[in-house]
């Protein structure tokens, strides 16, 4: 059997995302297994032949890890968290609930994580990158830090600490300290919920073989579903065992997906959502502008559409997902920027192809896969491997006519070298993966000084046409710190998803510890943000910017 620690890190091993149902006609073998969720494991298994490559149409779409990104690219007073604080017969501060944090680094000895007496508010760290401690119990990596182990070693020596901790961009302390900083009179700032408890789960990097596979650039920070997967378990299950109520801010997205809110993550962020005393926040992304969704209308069952897709210099390579709701289904011939046609034959369900341009040199291969076990969707997945620069045209034809809607995405900005978009591009459905999850809180964000949309922020609905986002929250220019006593404003919808967990954690106080209705879940807090949220008497609601309702106020 192999060293199941070190298949988790090793580039030699694959990592997969099986459903526990399919593992119980697996028999024992040489492969580890992690459980995710109540129907998801993850599943490392030796590589053979060339290490470190994974090849197109090897293996299925759904069990290979989706890479996330990042979401970063006044707030308090805006969004109404300071009424509710202020409010003598509500007094909230987030007292007796747990916030969990999925995201990087996070600077655990900055002040506004500690009590007044010099103890941290911090309950627990899981590093998934630390190999030197313990994993948490049922977990087979990273290294688990409590409370104890963290004040020993505040008092021991603060300032070695922190000159070891990884900041990286600050990301995580940002937005742990939105949603739960404590109140800072010299900097003017204060968390949504000063007084919860905290938990972070500081994320591994993903594996090589997997960034080689999307061709994401080495330096981007990304993460691995199957990672994110293991750490809402971890706060959940956590959360049980303090038995406290549990607010979870998700600040993490990718382009990979068909928004229906089907992936494994959506499925493990609804199943926790719909538990009593559980709040999950989830940040819809800053892809409104990026051009990276096309929006596709065949009007009958001989017609045809060219989608246009512009490609830069430097590009190392590039993978577009064309999704098409059931029983629709169609097929794609790809034209390169000088004209050389490849018409990609789909001869079965889950049909792989390949053609080398020959003047270009690009090498590009086409999947195409029926997904889903309901509805059986077709995914047709193109992988561009050292395009050209120029105009690359997939001219889509259909086999199945039902309605002539399709969508097809393009990868986040930091995901790929150089620009690839579409010319003809559509700003709706960018809302970004798991944020199409149906049950948790999708968060948008608005501009606070003028009460404007922010203009990156992801758009609704899924292409399931469910209501996404729900709420908004402030997410330009908003105040924090960043690590090492500095501050700065930061725009983005991981900074609203943060307000919005907080505002949770003040709810799940009101409705959990003191016991006003201990059996709420995120679908009725998300109500309570919804009813309580300002409208604008010009717009039409729900609408694809905004969501349900209005900003987020409580009222």
């Amino acid at each position: 059997m192999p060293d199941c620690q070190e298949a988790v890190y090793s580039n030699d091993y694959y990592d997969f995302i099986a459903s526990k149902e399919y593992m119980e006609d697996v028999p024992p073998g040489d492969y580890c297994v992690q459980d995710l969720d109540e129907d998801f494991v993850a599943v490392y298994y030796q590589m053979e032949g060339e290490s470190g490559k994974l090849k197109a149409g090897e293996f299925s779409y759904g069990v290979i890890p989706k890479c996330f990104g990042l979401l970063n690219n006044v707030a308090l007073g805006e969004s109404g968290i300071l009424k509710v604080r202020d409010q003598p017969n509500l007094a909230l501060t987030g007292q007796g609930v747990l916030l969990g944090f999925i995201d990087t680094d996070f600077d655990y000895t900055n002040p506004l994580f500690c009590n007044t007496d010099g103890t941290t508010r911090v309950e627990r760290i899981w590093n998934q990158e630390d190999r030197s401690g313990m994993p948490p119990k049922g977990f087979l990596y990273g290294t688990e830090y409590t409370r104890d182990q963290i004040n020993e070693e505040l008092m021991a020596n603060r300032d070695a600490m922190t000159a070891k901790i990884p900041y990286a961009d600050g990301h995580g302390t940002f937005l742990v300290a939105l949603a739960a900083g404590s109140e800072d009179f010299g900097n003017q700032f204060s968390g949504a919920a000063p007084n919860c408890d905290i938990a972070f789960v500081q994320l591994k990097r993903a594996k090589q073989y997997l960034k080689d596979f999307y061709f994401i650039p080495d330096e981007t920070p990304v993460f691995q579903e199957n990672d994110i997967m293991a750490g809402v378990r971890y706060l959940n299950m956590l959360a049980a065992q303090l038995r406290k109520p549990l607010s979870i801010c998700i600040a993490l997205g990718t382009n990979m997906g068909n928004r229906g809110g089907a992936s494994p993550l959506a499925n493990t962020l609804n199943e926790i959502s719909n538990r009593r005393q559980r709040c999950v926040s989830v940040a819809c992304g800053n892809e409104a502008d990026k051009r990276h969704h096309f929006l596709g209308g065949i009007r009958g069952q001989n017609a045809q559409e060219q989608v246009e897709i512009s490609v830069s210099e430097g590009v190392e390579g590039f993978i577009a997902e064309m999704w098409a709701m059931a029983p629709e289904l169609y097929e794609v011939t790809v034209i390169s920027p000088t004209g050389e046609r490849f018409r990609a034959l789909p001869t079965s369900p889950g049909s792989h192809t390949e053609y080398r341009f020959l003047f270009e040199g690009t090498f590009v291969t086409v999947d195409y896969l029926l997904t889903g076990a309901a509805n059986r969707n077709e995914l047709i997945y193109i992988r561009f491997e050292k395009p050209i620069s120029g105009v690359w045209v997939v001219n889509v034809s259909v086999r199945n006519f039902a309605d002539g809607i399709y969508h097809v995405w393009l990868p986040m900005t930091d995901m790929i070298t150089g620009e690839v978009i579409f010319i003809r591009s559509n700003p709706d459905t960018t809302l970004t993966v798991p944020s199409d999850a149906e049950a948790p809180i999708t968060v948008a964000g608005y501009n606070a000084v003028d009460g404007s949309i922010y203009f990156e922020s992801g758009r609704g609905y899924t292409a399931t046409n469910m209501i996404k986002p729900d709420i908004a929250a402030p997410a330009v220019d908003v105040y924090g710190p960043v690590g090492e006593g500095k501050f700065e404003t930061r725009s983005g919808t991981s900074v609203a998803a943060a307000i919005t967990a907080g505002a949770g954690a003040l709810m799940l106080e009101w409705t959990g510890v003191q016991r006003n209705d201990i059996s709420v879940t995120t679908a009725n807090i998300k109500n309570y943000f919804i009813r309580g949220a300002v409208r604008d008497d010009s717009r039409e609601y729900p609408n694809r910017e905004w969501g349900d309702c209005g900003n987020i106020v409580s009222s």
